[in-house]
């Protein structure tokens, strides 16, 4: 007679003429060596996680023929969590021994939501309409539970915890010169276009300084624990001066004359000399910053009839004015760290090193391949923010 029970069960006894199904006991599947062997070198170390050890002589336990029941009494564990610990074993391996912290309740912020809190903790508080100028942690809670327009309930240590993954830190507040200009990006945009296109007839025109008379920190190479030291005197007896520096883009030349104070007078010299340096004749570009001394009706009036194109910088924006980066050089290595005994004396410092600046200046090749990367840096930044990449004249 066939047997039509169920796969996996057995008859156990019979009540009432039915058969009554049994389920096989709970039993780990067949080890591998592997597995066997290390197995067994967890619980004969008994080091480690302890949790790790537990389900390791579970699962070693029941691979001998233990019963479920015999496993839960060794181990004072719960016959279900035997259970549990077979069929995990089972399905995963020996990956099942490791253990799987989820800590806590079930998460109540979520991404979107955390993301809001990033935001608002970004966005000054007079914004969305509160009267105070920056958040505390207490008031920054309270927001996101009142009046936030999606109302987050979230502790200070949470929110705490929130800003410090998001690298948001309490920070001194900073300042900076913001160009009122209106005229800002069509400035730039001249600029840029000029110094790209003829880089050959492109000049630039700045003062330098105040230049004082007065002993100079700066750094220099000097035996350890034995620096260079200049006297403590910081009395300004010698009156200011100023630099008045023009800068010729395509040659990488520099030059200049100091004189007493800045004048549309001593303007109007130095882009007379910059004229003189092309003779030929041709246009040229001067970039200057936007000061009352450098676009006096005399200065405009003699550009137009020497065919001198002004190009101003935007207001509080002298650092698209390409001679700033040459001013640098002439602070490190002229005024720093010096001690000159009058203005004489600084002035013939600062003449000799420019006939060595300009005696050593850069090969035209790379400062050609420095433009193209400035070029390309230019339009890479403009394609990001979705500016055109090349401007009209």
């Amino acid at each position: 007679m066939l047997d039509d029970t169920p796969s996996g069960l057995s008859v156990g006894r019979r009540c009432a003429g039915q058969a009554v199904a049994v389920a096989d006991p709970v039993r780990v599947r067949r080890l591998s060596d592997q597995e066997g062997q290390q197995l067994l070198r967890i619980t004969r170390r008994g080091t480690g996680s302890p949790i790790r050890l537990r389900r390791a002589m579970v699962v070693l336990a029941s691979a001998g023929g233990n019963t479920v029941p015999a496993i839960a009494r060794l181990v004072q564990a719960d016959e279900d969590t035997i259970r549990q610990v077979i069929h995990r074993f089972n399905e995963m391996g020996m990956a099942s021994l490791d253990p799987q912290w989820a800590g806590g309740r079930p998460r109540q912020i979520s991404s979107d939501e955390e993301q809001l809190i990033v935001e608002t903790a970004n966005t000054r508080p007079e914004k969305l309409g509160r009267p105070f100028t920056r958040w505390s942690i207490r008031k920054l809670a309270d927001h996101l539970r009142l009046h936030a327009t999606r109302r987050i309930r979230i502790g200070r240590e949470r929110l705490r915890q929130i800003l410090h993954r998001h690298q948001i830190t309490f920070q001194r507040t900073k300042t900076w010169k913001e160009s009122t200009d209106p005229d800002r990006d069509a400035k730039l945009a001249r600029i840029e276009y000029v110094s790209s296109q003829f880089p050959q007839r492109v000049f630039a025109f700045d003062e330098f300084g105040p230049l004082v008379i007065r002993p100079q920190a700066g750094a220099g190479w000097a035996p350890a624990g034995h620096p260079h030291r200049l006297p403590a005197n910081y009395h300004k007896l010698h009156g200011v001066r100023q630099f008045h520096g023009c800068y010729s883009v395509g040659d990488d030349q520099l030059w200049g004359v100091v004189r007493r104070r800045k004048s549309a007078a001593n303007t109007l010299t130095a882009l007379k000399s910059i004229r003189a340096a092309r003779p030929d004749g041709a246009p040229i570009y001067v970039i200057l910053d936007n000061l009352s001394a450098h676009k006096g009706s005399k200065i405009r009036r003699w550009a137009a009839r020497n065919k001198v194109e002004l190009c101003f910088t935007p207001t509080y924006a002298s650092w698209a004015n390409p001679i700033e980066a040459q001013f640098g050089p002439l602070r490190t290595f002229v005024i720093a760290g010096s001690n000159h005994p009058n203005h004489p004396a600084m002035t013939r410092r600062l003449q000799a090193y420019l006939r060595w600046r300009n005696a050593n200046a850069r090969h035209p090749d790379v400062l050609a391949a420095q433009r193209r990367e400035r070029a390309r840096i230019r339009s890479e930044r403009q394609r990001r923010w979705g500016q055109p990449a090349t401007r009209a004249a």
